[in-house]
């Protein structure tokens, strides 16, 4: 079976933004996110994988066998646009994404060129709702707060 890339790493996330990030809006929207989703997931920032700033953290098995561990929420501040990791598909996620603002979508990833494109607040209760359902259906950090 595959080894999961997206694992917990010590690296440090100043550095990460300071090597990775050379655009200093991208830079700043990156901090901002930082203390967003450090005040919503009451969680600290690790870095997962080479490029990923998670909040919390909790435990997945799939069906098929595969299973690892993910943050609860997160981002990756990638080239073209940030990739924020803070989607379940619940009923209510679905409601507010068309009030979230400028943005594109995979299957569970929102892609948006910077955080002025978006609706901060929406971004929020995405983020609850996303924690939520995490903490409902998962073993997860967000259950002890």
């Amino acid at each position: 079976m595959a080894k999961t890339k997206t694992t917990y790493t010590e690296i440090s996330i100043t550095d990460f933004l300071d090597s990775y990030v050379d655009n200093e809006q991208k830079k700043a929207d990156s901090l901002q996110l930082i203390e967003l989703m450090k005040e919503w997931s009451d969680s600290e920032p690790k870095m997962w994988g080479p490029s990923i700033i998670g909040f919390g953290n909790y435990h997945y098995k799939y069906e098929s066998g595969h299973e690892g561990d993910a943050p609860v929420i997160g981002f990756s501040p990638r080239k073209a646009a940030f990739s924020l990791y803070i989607y379940s598909d619940t009923e209510k996620s679905k409601l507010l994404l068309p009030d979230l603002g400028k943005f594109k979508m995979s299957k569970a990833c929102i892609y948006v060129k910077k955080l002025s494109d978006i609706d901060v607040s929406v971004l929020r209760e995405l983020c609850l709702e996303s924690i939520k359902y995490i903490s409902e259906h998962h073993e997860c950090s967000c259950r002890a707060k």
